[in-house]
């Protein structure tokens, strides 16, 4: 979008800078020519090249069943959130996610409206009460990005963020055998 935005600036900067160096000598061409080509065909061409580029990008993000990403279950409740993952591991406030591979984020909409986001991740879903939403998510790199409810949920609104945590495969496998253990539950491990 930034290029494609770049190009149209900078040619009419360009078409500005030529008629201030030399008044008078796009006079000779007629103003419907100016219309089509400057204002409906560049315009037109870059910003058809941009609506292709987002909607392949756009395609690729949604989370598609039996695409194989991992699938976790986000249930936020006034003020905090609660990740479930295959095999049964719980955490609360922390999410997991593995790095290069595609997750699946199942927001379960429970007491009042809340919205699942992590800004470095990806975008931004509603947790409506009573409804599923899912959004996709993918870490390209190993790190610990943060999370929030960016929907006004109550007085302890501020309050209601998590921490998203990006492992390379071996230390993901490891920290939802810890949540296994922490919770209760048999360890077993991650199906993708």
């Amino acid at each position: 979008m930034l290029s494609g935005a770049t190009a149209i600036f900078l040619f009419v900067m360009g078409l500005v800078a030529f008629s201030l160096l030399r008044p008078g000598r796009g006079a000779s061409i007629p103003p419907q020519r100016w219309l089509v080509w400057g204002g409906l065909a560049f315009p037109g061409v870059v910003l058809t090249a941009l609506l292709v580029f987002a909607l392949t990008t756009g395609e690729r993000l949604l989370p598609h069943p039996g695409s194989g990403a991992t699938v976790v279950e986000a249930v936020p409740r006034q003020f905090s959130w609660t990740f479930r993952y295959p095999g049964g591991a719980e955490t609360e406030n922390v999410l997991h996610l593995p790095v290069g591979r595609p997750v699946d984020i199942r927001v379960i909409g429970t007491d009042v409206i809340h919205s699942f986001w992590v800004p470095r991740l990806g975008g931004k879903i509603d947790a409506i009460p009573g409804h599923v939403n899912t959004i996709r998510l993918e870490a390209d790199r190993a790190g610990t990005f943060g999370g929030v409810c960016s929907e006004f949920c109550g007085v302890g609104h501020t309050t209601m963020t998590f921490k998203a945590i990006a492992h390379e495969a071996a230390a993901f496998e490891a920290a939802l055998a810890a949540a296994s253990r922490e919770a209760g539950a048999p360890a077993k491990e991650a199906t993708p």
